[in-house]
């Protein structure tokens, strides 16, 4: 059957468009390695890479203590979030009615539209005096940005986390069910495996917004360029330390910030292959029926 010449633009169109996103992806990432390059070159990649000290006007670039301050804040957010997505998502799934179903999708859809500016506002004027009141230090710490970062990345986790366990076959359900299975089996022994790899694709989608964001963890992270000894020392991110020196920044110091760029870029990518490779595993063990 031949195609339409309507079907055939449509298709040249999608493949435009791919190929668009394609190619602005590949010359943003080329603009960020061509204007880091020559701090990694003078400075070396590893030096760069493995020291601890941030000191550009007196030639120290290393960025290890903010990659700790990253890896962190994220890990400790996620370790927050994921139990608390997980849960929700299967309350909301399968325990829920209709009418608080109706009313916990669009609370939580409002969650997350609402801007960075205000999630680090309420960081400051809440989080840190209760961090500093009832445990140690000035309160602008790694557990401060760890909560703010695990609220803001709740609504992306319950909703995708949602999205899987209700494309779960409902076949499933009833087989587990009529076995003489209870509810609270079925959900923890068919439901929740069954969608593993949808909410393993929820946590990296969570862990990607969390490592990513600059405004609300710069307003209560603390900012200090040391590799922090406990959670409620301070800390810099990788994203905080070049939207807090951008605007000043000039000669080697500027090409150090897109350097910056350029390791988070790599800490990204290495974090996803990791989580991707969890989620194959389990895919596989699916698919093999071994869960």
């Amino acid at each position: 059957m031949t195609k339409s010449i309507k079907e055939i633009l449509i298709e040249k169109a999608l493949l435009v468009t791919a190929l668009f996103c394609a190619v602005t992806i590949i010359i943003i990432l080329l603009f960020i390695f061509l204007e880091g390059l020559p701090a990694i070159q003078e400075y070396g990649f590893f030096n760069f890479l493995l020291e601890s000290i941030w000191d550009p006007g007196d030639g120290e670039l290393g960025v290890l203590s903010m990659i700790v301050g990253s890896v962190y804040v994220t890990l400790i957010a996620l370790a927050i979030s994921v139990p608390l997505s997980i849960l929700c998502a299967t309350y909301m799934a399968e325990v829920a009615g209709d009418n608080v179903r109706k009313f916990l999708k669009p609370v939580i859809q409002t969650l997350s539209g609402i801007p960075s500016v205000v999630y680090g506002f309420f960081g400051l004027v809440i989080i840190v005096p209760f961090v500093r009141s009832h445990f140690a230090g000035t309160g602008f710490s790694v557990l401060t940005a760890a909560i703010i970062l695990s609220i803001m990345i709740l609504p992306t986790i319950i909703s995708v986390s949602y999205d899987s366990l209700i494309s779960v076959p409902q076949e499933y359900r009833e087989a587990s069910l009529g076995l003489g299975a209870t509810d609270w089996q079925t959900i923890r022994k068919v439901t929740i495996p069954a969608a593993l790899p949808g909410i393993i694709t929820a946590i990296i989608l969570g862990m990607g917004r969390a490592i990513g964001e600059t405004l609300a963890v710069i307003m209560v992270v603390g900012n200090v360029a040391t590799i922090p000894a406990s959670i409620f020392d301070p800390a810099r991110t990788l994203t905080s330390n070049i939207a807090l020196e951008m605007s000043y920044a000039t000669g080697i110091h500027y090409n150090a910030l897109f350097a910056t760029a350029v390791i988070l870029f790599i800490l990204i990518v290495i974090l996803l292959v990791v989580a991707k490779l969890v989620q194959r595993r389990y895919s596989l063990n699916i698919g093999g029926g071994t869960l």
